[in-house]
């Protein structure tokens, strides 16, 4: 039986300084046109989120090895992982960070500090914006004290173990739910554009960027090209003579790693370079926004690639994605919003079902 969680007392917390920590050093990097997916057993370590940032598995000379048990950081799009084992790297601009502490570098202080920096980090960089060695070195975070100033390095360890206690057995609780659902049968869905009458109005976004954004007062959310948080990268001030973005619009990342993130966004905002906003042309429910996001997303991954093939110089012109119709050949609104709603609701009976540990 676990024990409860204890909730964080940031009263003994202190700012450190980021190179007083750790040893801090750029990857190597081997691109991803050069490497034989599935030909080794080294992990093939990117900048994205899933999976650890382990895009494969591959054969990897020893000189470019980098060292395990150290945090990486995605140096493009600010992600952070535990790497266990020795890994190669896709791009120099990812940064390695190793406690100078060794006998502490262990696995559940090295999860601690990784919360601990997305947490001082996140709101400070973005894709327009990215971090830096030069700039990292000089960067500082909040970690818990003890009596003589020091990291608490016990403290750390065992809020970990508690952490890692309950995902076990939240995990345990979730392989019961039972998530059996007949496939959705698309072979009669139709494809439609954007810019379809029944759809959206395009508007190519403020094209703002993000490193001349003020924070005095913020008060509007910031979209990039990100995929998590709904896109939002930051919250910054209004500017004067430019109104952002009424809430419940869409957002859609056009080219970058993130390239057809879709998102509704739930308050006012201003959006970056790359990225454009739908406008619905009626008022469209925020479930078929939701299932429309997803099917944009969807078709984006499978037909579209960052960096050489992206929705730039197709968005206006042939980019489609299939949706649902009704008998006359028009989209199945009801069906998209019962859809949608069926899963909400599923989803919070199962966040419920978690909170109750």
């Amino acid at each position: 039986m676990i024990r409860s969680m204890t909730k964080l007392d940031y009263s003994t917390w202190k700012e450190f300084n980021l190179s007083d920590i750790f040893h801090m050093q750029n990857t190597k990097s081997i691109i991803q046109k050069d490497i034989v997916p599935n030909s080794g057993k080294i992990p093939y370590v990117t900048s994205q989120f899933p999976n650890n940032g382990v895009s494969t598995y591959i054969s990897c000379p020893l000189e470019w090895l980098e060292s395990g048990n150290c945090i990486m950081i995605g140096g493009k799009t600010l992600s952070f992982s535990y790497q266990a084992k020795p890994f190669c790297s896709n791009d120099s601009h990812n940064i390695t960070l190793t406690l100078k502490d060794s006998a502490n570098a262990t696995e559940t202080h090295y999860l601690f500090l990784i919360t601990a920096l997305r947490a001082s980090l996140h709101s400070r960089y973005s894709w327009d914006d990215s971090i830096s060695m030069k700039r990292i070195k000089k960067e500082t975070f909040f970690l818990p004290a003890d009596s003589n100033g020091k990291p608490d390095w016990d403290y750390m360890d065992d809020h970990m173990r508690q952490v890692l206690q309950k995902s076990v057995i939240s995990l345990h609780h979730i392989s019961k739910i039972d998530y059996s659902k007949k496939s959705l049968d698309i072979s009669h869905w139709k494809k439609f554009h954007l810019y379809d009458d029944s759809l959206f109005s395009i508007d190519m976004g403020t094209k703002l960027d993000r490193v001349k954004m003020t924070e005095t007062h913020p008060s509007v959310n910031f979209v990039g090209r990100a995929n998590t948080n709904n896109g939002i990268t930051a919250c910054v001030d209004a500017i004067e003579h430019l109104p952002p973005y009424s809430a419940g619009l869409l957002t859609l990342s056009l080219g970058g790693e993130y390239l057809g993130s879709c998102f509704v966004q739930p308050k006012p905002f201003y959006t970056s370079q790359n990225v454009v906003v739908l406008i619905p042309t009626w008022e469209m429910p925020f479930e078929v926004k939701l299932f429309i996001s997803t099917m944009i997303f969807r078709e984006s991954r499978i037909y579209y690639k960052a960096f050489v093939d992206e929705l730039n110089r197709h968005l206006r012109t042939d980019f489609s994605f299939y949706l649902p119709v009704t008998s006359s050949g028009s989209p199945d609104w009801a069906f998209m919003s019962n859809y949608m709603r069926n899963i909400l609701s599923s989803t919070r009976h199962s966040i419920d079902e978690l909170t109750r540990f």
